[in-house]
């Protein structure tokens, strides 16, 4: 024990970029004793033990090295947050239950990074349920955030919190970036427009991103993976991108171009997965279409509104049918060997008449109103609830 004891508080030290002398100083003893116990000379006192845990952000179980019991159980707790399908959901019932769930796992495991982002990032998401993101145009038809609105919303202010604390002590590469993820988006939010571009500088260029160096890093097999990886998720970007292109000028929605540009974002991913196979990129393609279909009404184009409803509802009951529990692939050429992001069975169709149009801007009150009164809307509606 004594030799598992010194090694593990000489591991968390260096962990953490601290010194033997302020480890010493924490605990008001000498940096030679310190020294003494990583060199396995001697072992702290027992008095001592409950502060070394705390100064290094952990259990007194996980300073005696039973660090695989602690990741197999925080790996537990994040796999249930998982099984919610959040992202996947309209509602907001999670909400509650989710937060609950990680502030337990945090109180047994204090500081652990991955129970923090996952907090982080399911307070991100449920600020958005709970409280919605409150726009307005400006004079010149530009997209304006209410800022006074969004600096009350406590799951964001929280979030934030949790995410300038990771920024600043994890050395995780994949934490720190979901952490500055969400700092730009909320802070963005906020009207703190500074504190926003000064986090996003510290990204990597487009081209220096992960999935670009990792087909640059690979050959053969691997080569192809990563290029179909990399295809996936530009698309997925660009696709994103160009939405949020269209909705930052309500002028775009005054003639038909809107429904040509949602058209060829959904394109990209036809001309990647050509197939038809989409993996989880269904749900991606479950929201262009629903908010393809209120553009189209919105131009007098209600025969194809609903065509594009239904396709929607096609690309649910795919993704549901992925949501096995099982492991899948995509089979597409350019995509193939790309694993598929698995999970388990939920009901996505039973929710896109409540998620419709998805991107509620520029306003679609009148839309809204218009679609749901054709006796179309509730013969779809129908479809969506019955398997």
């Amino acid at each position: 024990m004594t030799l598992q004891l010194g090694e593990k508080i000489k591991n968390l030290r260096k962990r953490d970029g601290r010194t033997q002398e302020a480890l010493a100083d924490a605990l008001g003893i000498t940096s030679q004793a310190v020294s003494r116990w990583e060199q396995n000379a001697a072992y702290p006192d027992m008095e001592l033990i409950p502060s070394i845990a705390n100064y290094f952000g952990i259990t007194i179980d996980q300073l005696f090295g039973y660090d695989c019991e602690r990741d197999k159980k925080v790996d537990k707790i994040i796999a249930r947050i998982d099984s919610y399908q959040i992202r996947s959901r309209g509602d907001d019932e999670w909400v509650d239950e989710c937060v609950a769930i990680l502030r337990e796992g945090l109180a047994e495991f204090p500081q652990n990074e991955k129970l923090l982002i996952t907090l982080a990032d399911t307070l991100c998401e449920a600020g958005w349920r709970r409280h919605h993101e409150w726009l307005y145009y400006d004079d010149e038809g530009y997209m304006q955030h209410s800022y006074d609105k969004h600096k009350k919303n406590q799951f964001w202010l929280e979030s934030v919190k949790v995410c300038e604390s990771l920024v600043n002590m994890t050395r995780d590469n994949k934490i720190f970036t979901r952490a500055i993820h969400i700092l730009v988006l909320l802070y963005r939010n906020f009207g703190e427009n500074e504190k926003a571009v000064s986090y996003a500088n510290r990204m990597p260029q487009l081209k220096d991103s992960k999935e670009i160096l990792l087909a640059s890093a690979t050959d053969g097999r691997e080569e192809a993976r990563c290029i179909g990886d990399a295809l996936l998720k530009m698309a997925s970007a660009f696709s994103e991108q160009l939405i949020y292109g269209l909705i930052v000028n309500k002028h775009n929605y005054e003639t038909d171009m809107p429904i040509e540009k949602i058209k060829g974002a959904i394109s990209l991913f036809y001309l990647v997965c050509d197939d038809g196979g989409f993996g989880e990129y269904n749900g991606q393609l479950i929201q262009l279409y629903l908010y393809l279909s209120r553009v189209q009404w919105e131009r007098g184009y209600h025969d194809e509104a609903f065509e594009s409803l239904d396709k929607a509802l096609e690309h649910a009951r795919a993704l549901e049918a992925l949501l096995d529990g099982n492991e899948h692939y995509f089979t597409a050429s350019l995509v193939s060997f790309v694993k598929c992001k698995s999970g388990y069975p939920v009901k996505i169709a039973a929710s896109l008449p409540t998620d419709w149009p998805f991107w509620r801007d520029p306003d679609c009150t009148q839309v809204e109103k218009e679609i749901k009164a054709d006796p179309r809307w509730a013969v779809w509606v129908e479809k969506t609830q019955n398997p």
